[in-house]
């Protein structure tokens, strides 16, 4: 018996796995001269792979690579790839400030006629609809070309609002990079998501269940529009929130994923610091296959009441 049955809450209809901002640069060059974005990464897929976890999808909110270098996409292309075969999963890009999108299409979604310069690649947006054994995966570029802030077009506006006009089976999730949350550092809310409440009314009503977003390099939740958003800290490196508010510091530590849990009634994010660290107290699969055997009674009693 799994041990999500031993609850009031029944196991989840999908999994999936949060992962944001790996900022890679081409030859594998270390971002600002001192951060490995790979190993981070590398680290990340381990510790998924390891868990024993098979996500229905890996989803990548933006900002793949710091400067849109097409070696930088196909490596972390071919990284993520890999480890989605072995789990058997698929990944799930989405577009941010730093992405460029003709090199997005090509080297990341392996799109044709994608050349630098052209209007397809270079200036239309990379929005895309995945359907997860009835979960909708709806995935908004918020990206500005030559920008680092966020805007929604008229045109994707109209197409979103098309898209929610039919709901699906499980409902919807929302993958953008800009998320529409204030920001508590001074310097990051220049580089906001705008006019959100023209999302707003968009999504407002529709059957999107959870906002998934990057951008802002620290693990974030909030609410937009009565719909809950939550915000995946960055794999390269992180900002932290609690340098003073005049102050952008990044550092290199911190990194994180999420995983996300959609239940019938509800989805849970769960934030996993990236790294080895030292365990100090452990229930092993044999102390949890002898409680398989146990009555929820006898479970209350071996487990919950005070020793």
């Amino acid at each position: 018996m799994p041990d999500e049955d031993w609850g009031q809450y029944p196991p989840a209809s999908h999994l999936l796995v949060h992962l944001s901002d790996t900022h890679f640069l081409g030859a594998e060059r270390p971002l600002y001269g001192a951060v490995d974005t790979d190993t981070t990464v590398h680290r990340a897929l381990e510790q998924l792979e390891r868990s024993g976890l098979r996500p229905d999808a890996i989803v990548l909110t933006g900002d793949i690579a710091d400067r849109g270098e097409a070696d930088a996409y196909r490596r972390v292309r071919d990284l993520v790839e890999a480890a989605a075969d072995r789990l058997g999963t698929r990944a799930i890009w989405v577009m941010g400030n730093h992405d460029e999108r003709a090199a997005f299409r090509t080297e990341l979604l392996r799109e044709q006629g994608s050349e630098q310069g052209s209007e397809q690649g270079a200036t239309r947006p990379v929005d895309a609809v995945f359907d997860i054994r009835g979960l909708r995966i709806i995935v908004l570029d918020t990206s500005v070309p030559g920008y680092h802030h966020g805007e929604v077009t008229d045109e994707q506006l109209a197409w979103l609002a098309g898209v929610l006009a039919e709901p699906a089976p499980h409902g919807s999730l929302l993958a953008l990079h800009h998320p529409p949350l204030p920001t508590p550092t001074a310097l990051m809310s220049i580089l906001e998501l705008r006019e959100q409440p023209r999302l707003a009314q968009v999504i407002a009503g529709g059957d999107i269940r959870s906002i998934l977003g990057g951008h802002m390099h620290s693990a974030t939740t909030g609410m937009f529009a009565g719909i809950p958003v939550s915000v995946a800290a960055a794999t390269c490196y992180t900002l932290d929130p609690s340098a003073p508010r005049r102050e952008l510091s990044g550092v290199d530590g911190g990194q994180s994923f999420n995983l996300v849990r959609v239940y019938g009634d509800q989805v849970v994010h769960s934030h996993v610091p990236v790294g080895g660290y030292d365990v100090v107290t452990r229930f092993d699969a044999a102390f949890l296959d002898r409680f398989a055997h146990l009555t929820p009674e006898e479970r209350t009693e071996a487990f919950s009441r005070h020793a």
